[in-house]
């Protein structure tokens, strides 16, 4: 448990992560500020969270986004 001590994201769901995104941004800027097609497309949480879980790279932006977003 203490590697996790400094990680801002740990107990915090991927869901919760793209939600949040979704509700402050909405799925037009969401889909601009990166560029992966569940943002531009195929809109929903749960296709969202299908494509991040298996796309590392996808999820990394994300999860810097919401850091950016809400942890200043």
């Amino acid at each position: 448990m203490s590697e996790q001590k400094n990680n801002p994201l740990h107990g915090i769901t991927l869901e919760k992560i793209v939600t949040d995104l979704q509700l402050h941004y909405g799925w037009e800027k969401l889909g601009s500020l990166i560029r992966i097609d569940c943002f531009n497309n195929n809109q929903s949480i749960k296709s969202s969270l299908k494509f991040l879980r298996r796309m590392d790279w996808a999820r990394k932006k994300v999860e810097d986004l919401y850091l950016d977003t809400f942890h200043k």
